[in-house]
């Protein structure tokens, strides 16, 4: 008989945010992953930084318009975990579906950063992952910070192992090629939704090297989407949403210029039979060849080291102490100035 594999449902969740105002994007993130989940969905997937809208202004630094437009993007960030990323927690709960969603993440230490973040929230109600994109492309580059290789990894869910990638992290090659050495099943494709992207060529091609599904949500941004003091400089969107089986082809979409939730049917079996054709984590590879090594350690801007004594001046401060020769902190002072003076308290900082 052999293993069997049950089906489940994807859904690719195109829509226009309610551009830099990040509540009512949640809101209305809140409602479509009800609604992705009425339709059967076991996980639904949004754009790439659906809130609170992708920031194609970053295109016009010199127009009067750029600084006002920098400043509500920042002001709507979504720091990790907020309230914000609580009600999406908690939609997700409710409806008892997997989401992934693109969020304009703020750095929560500094407040000055922004960067292109995917979301994996459970149906448990918690962010079970969070991936920021490696390197923001071109005019990004002046409003997202990047990502570090600690983010790239599949998750195991109910309905298989789960990743994503922002955008023109398909373009990359490598990103991609770290979530399929980890056996990926089923992968969250983030863009946009601009067809001159090329989105559908490289997430098709993207399905086809990994042998998984590929859910890729476009962004939606219509000119009624766009405030109208930023129409000069904010692009409209046609999102271009699609699902991919893992031969390749379609199975649901393209989705164009209007807002929709699209679902498809996915099986593990066909996975299964189409890495067996072409395994590029197994049987299709040459790791004798080519060696892949990735960077998994979260990149830090300081490290801050408290001061210790090496262990030969404790052995000689703990020798003076049991001998009798330390008695008091004076008599500690004085053993640390005849045999570590760098430890000692900046002059009038007291001992």
């Amino acid at each position: 008989m052999g293993d069997e594999f049950r089906d489940f449902t994807l859904a690719a969740v195109q829509a226009a945010p309610v551009y830099l105002d990040r509540d009512a994007t949640i809101d209305k993130a809140c409602r479509l992953i009800d609604e992705a989940a009425a339709r059967g969905a076991e996980l639904a997937v949004f754009g790439e930084t659906f809130v609170s809208g992708y920031a194609s202004f970053g295109a016009w630094p010199e127009h009067p318009a750029f600084r006002g437009a920098l400043l509500r993007f920042v002001l709507n960030g979504v720091e990790v975990p907020s309230p914000a990323t609580e009600a999406l927690c908690a939609a997700a709960r409710r409806a008892g579906i997997d989401v992934v969603i693109g969020v304009a993440e703020r750095d929560s230490t500094t407040h000055g950063s922004i960067y292109c973040t995917l979301l994996f929230i459970g149906r448990e109600g918690r962010i079970f992952g969070k991936h920021r994109k490696l390197k923001p492309t071109f005019y990004e580059r002046s409003v997202w910070g990047e990502g570090d290789g600690s983010t790239l990894r599949v998750y195991e869910r109910p309905y298989g192992r789960l990743g994503g990638l922002n955008c023109w992290e398909h373009q990359m090659v490598l990103p991609g090629y770290a979530l399929i050495a980890q056996g990926l099943q089923v992968h969250a494709g983030a863009w946009p939704g601009w067809t001159e992207t090329r989105q559908e060529v490289l997430s098709r091609a993207f399905a086809m090297q990994a042998a998984a599904y590929v859910v890729m949500s476009g962004g939606l941004l219509r000119e009624q989407d766009i405030p109208a003091d930023l129409r000069e400089i904010v692009r409209p969107m046609n999102g271009h949403s699609a699902i991919i089986n893992p031969q390749g082809d379609l199975i649901a979409g393209p989705l164009l210029n209007e807002e929709g939730i699209l679902t498809a049917t996915a099986n593990l079996g066909h996975v299964a039979f189409l890495k067996m054709i072409a395994d590029h984590a197994g049987h299709y590879t040459r790791p004798d060849v080519f060696e892949f090594r990735v960077n998994t350690s979260p990149r830090q801007v300081a490290a801050f080291q408290p001061r210790t004594a090496p262990a030969e001046v404790r052995a000689a401060i703990e020798t003076g102490l049991s001998e009798g020769q330390v008695r008091n902190q004076r008599e500690l002072y004085g053993a640390l100035a005849d045999v570590a003076p760098e430890l000692l308290p900046a002059p009038g900082a007291g001992i």
